[in-house]
């Protein structure tokens, strides 16, 4: 499987999983508390922060209705209101792209339209990010990707013969490192409808490395996709989940985003590499946790050893059971004691 490069950090099998903390639309218009989710994201520890950059009038008509999560969140009337009261300006991500440079932390961004590809081209992203929403949308696909670089491509909403004809597009002008996100696109998604093996049948059909964008509630689906193998995790989080706005809810708090990342961190340290082999601490357990051959009675020098005279105790600094079969008929070059630890030493070989 083909490794992506995004700035300093590999994508792809055995590598890190790559965690975008999604901040969106979370700043409610306000480039200030975009800079606060710009701190919680580096606080915790994630390898990107990312917005969402976008012209409205590029993006929405007006009468577009709402969606049911955005009623619930934001009450009725359509996208249009909403989305302009999100909408940052272009020196508003200027200021943030400057904001996370200083912060140390990736900035990313998904552009809605090409003004906004134009826009982070300038502000140097390392790679697009493309919403699952636009995976239909050639025109911006192909604009996206004629600047050459790296994609990640959100699939929520798509069938395998969707993302298929997405990737063509791309491919089409010249991009070659793409990951895709296996994606469920419901605010909260439901735990039933996730399908997670849907990473897999990504993986095997189109030989590229595959994470998942998660809007499930709370951290566990996102742990479990890493465990199955996700190289890269995207989740969007707030400062407060009592915010005004449509994403809030849906998000995590800070303290869980940073339990989120922990968890991740412990996961891929348990998978380990795969082979099989004693730990180190093991080496020191192993003496007291296994056995050794001992005499079931006393041994007198000379006795041609056999099983019912054996037994098998604590601690393993003899010989093991495992090589029984191996002393059978061997006799016992001293004399050996009722319950003592019997060792190659004393064996006539």
């Amino acid at each position: 499987m083909k490794k992506i490069r995004i700035g300093n950090k590999l994508m792809g099998e055995e590598e890190q999983c790559f965690i975008i903390a999604e901040a969106g639309v979370n700043h409610n218009g306000d480039v200030e508390l975009a800079k606060k989710l710009i701190d919680v994201a580096k606080e915790a520890g994630v390898d990107a922060v990312k917005f969402q950059t976008f012209k409205t009038e590029s993006v929405v008509t007006k009468n577009t209705e709402k969606a049911e999560y955005q009623k619930e969140t934001t009450g009725e009337g359509a996208q249009y209101e909403m989305i302009k009261k999100l909408e940052l300006k272009d020196e508003d991500f200027r200021e943030l792209a400057d904001y996370a440079k200083e912060k140390e932390i990736m900035f990313l961004s998904s552009p809605f339209d090409k003004e906004s590809v134009d826009l982070l081209y300038e502000l140097g992203v390392p790679v697009f990010k493309v919403a699952s929403g636009e995976i239909t949308n050639f025109p911006l696909l192909r604009y996206i990707a004629k600047k050459g670089k790296s994609i990640i491509l959100s699939t929520g909403m798509s069938t395998l013969g969707e993302v298929e004809e997405a990737l063509n597009v791309i491919r089409s002008e010249g991009v070659r490192d793409v990951v895709l996100l296996h994606c469920v696109s419901n605010y909260p998604a439901k735990i039933e409808d996730v399908n997670l093996r849907a990473m897999e049948t990504l993986e095997q059909t189109f030989k590229v490395p595959v994470g998942f964008s998660d809007h499930t509630l709370g951290i566990t689906v996102p742990i479990v996709a890493v465990a199955l193998g996700a190289c890269v995790i995207e989740k969007h989080f707030t400062l407060d989940k009592n915010l005004p706005g449509p994403d809030h809810k849906a998000s995590l708090e800070p303290n869980e985003l940073e339990e989120m990342v922990r968890a991740i961190r412990d996961v891929e340290n348990a998978l380990g590499d795969g082979v099989k082999r004693p730990t180190k601490d093991e080496g020191a357990i192993k003496k007291v946790a296994r056995r050794s051959i001992v005499a079931k009675m006393d041994i007198p020098e000379g006795t041609v050893i056999t099983e019912d005279i054996l037994d098998t105790k604590r601690p393993c600094t003899g010989i093991e059971p495992r090589y029984i079969d191996i002393i059978m008929g061997k006799k016992a070059k001293e004399n050996i004691k009722k319950g003592e630890i019997i060792s190659m030493r004393m064996i006539t070989w």
